[in-house]
């Protein structure tokens, strides 16, 4: 309805033209020129206005930055969990290791003892049946002198 409405008044306009009346004319210019200055309570309303939204705009950029944050620090700390718990792992890996080593050395000189010990006999009991013998030189060099 409105529409038709609009399309008629038009019309009219059309038909009519462009009817400007002399008191318009001399009325127009000063219009164009006339400012009408704020009051003090409008201009700092709109100062107001304009300082609490880029206020709002900075809390939402901070509030973002806060829940980054706040991700980043859950991330790490599960970093360093897991850091802690491979660390755990390993010092308790090298401990064994250390205590494995220093089983195996007893073993080592245990087993480098008996063989001594038995081959210091059987050594004993050849020098000694060489002296009887009196085949044997207990003084004799073990190397010889190459030219």
């Amino acid at each position: 309805m409105s529409n038709a409405w609009n399309q008629t008044r038009w019309m009219k306009r059309l038909a009519a033209g462009l009817i400007t009346t002399p008191e318009y004319i001399q009325w127009w210019p000063t219009r164009k020129h006339l400012r009408v200055v704020p009051s003090e309570l409008e201009i700092i309303r709109q100062n107001f206005k304009r300082r609490n939204s880029e206020l709002e705009k900075k809390i939402e950029q901070m509030e973002e930055e806060k829940m980054n944050l706040r991700l980043d620090m859950d991330v790490q700390k599960l970093e360093t969990e897991k850091l802690r718990k491979e660390k755990n792992k390993v010092e308790g890996d090298l401990d064994s290791l250390k205590t494995d080593y220093k089983r195996l050395r007893c073993s080592m000189k245990a087993a480098r003892l008996g063989k001594l010990q038995s081959s210091g006999v059987k050594k004993f009991k050849r020098k000694r049946s060489m002296l009887i013998d009196g085949k044997g030189n207990s003084r004799r060099p073990r190397y010889e002198m190459r030219p």
